[in-house]
């Protein structure tokens, strides 16, 4: 494939490094099409498919993509599990699940395994690729609407708040548990510093603290803490 990076050649005004994506799907249809309108994309690349999980996690490994588009079935190893394998391996790859229905139930299961959102895959171009940039920039992809609906009927399935959850709430400050709660809910940067009426950058180490603290990947797995650890309740 051409590489759009930008360093070959040492032009002036050389662009941002290019986002990486391996698509897996058993459908080859769904593969290429995606493949195809992210392609197009000035600043997104497609390195590989993959037509299960076990293909995928071998691809992963040798490619080192930056974003993986994962379908959830599939056979011989589906996308949660592979999704779990991934996480465990490389903590770089970001996951973000396709999924035909919205309220998907393995949703649930595959932000525990450690995706970092999930899009419908009849998404239009600019929401696939919008969707892979946010992602890539370690934001979760999960719109403030979808996040109470989906974190919450998650929630309700989760059936007792985990003990390992309780225990490290006490490891954060006030303010930290403050912001985490509105990550829960949905809020970006932005819509939490303008609710506590401090700076942007400022929120932004507070997440990383808790992250950090917390021992979580991004946003999506901090949200899914939130609920588990009953810090927000469903409703």
């Amino acid at each position: 494939m051409t590489d759009r990076t930008g360093s070959a050649g040492g032009g002036a005004g050389a662009s941002a490094p290019t986002i990486k994506v391996l698509i897996v799907d058993d459908q080859v249809m769904v593969r290429e099409g995606f493949s195809v309108l992210l392609n197009a994309m000035p600043d997104i690349e497609v390195v590989g498919e993959a037509v299960n999980g076990r293909e995928a996690v071998g691809r992963v490994a040798a490619l080192r993509p930056d974003v993986v588009l994962m379908d959830i079935r599939m056979p011989e190893l589906n996308g949660i599990d592979a999704t779990r394998e991934i996480v465990a391996a490389n903590a770089d790859a970001k996951v973000l699940v396709l999924t035909t229905f919205d309220l998907d139930e393995y949703v649930y299961q595959a932000l525990r395994a450690g995706a970092s959102g999930f899009l419908l895959k009849d998404a239009s171009a600019r929401q696939l690729a919008d969707g892979v940039r946010v992602v890539a920039s370690g934001e979760a992809l999960l719109a403030p609407a979808v996040t109470r609906r989906l974190i919450t009927e998650f929630a309700r399935l989760a059936d007792n708040p985990r003990a390992p959850a309780m225990a490290r709430i006490g490891e954060l400050t006030e303010r930290e548990t403050e912001v985490l709660v509105l990550i829960a809910q949905g809020l970006s940067n932005a819509e939490i510093a303008e609710h506590l009426v401090v700076a942007e950058s400022t929120i932004k180490t507070h997440v990383s603290r808790i992250l950090v603290k917390l021992g979580l990947r991004d946003r999506t797995q901090a949200a899914v803490f939130a609920y588990e650890a009953r810090l927000v309740t469903p409703g």
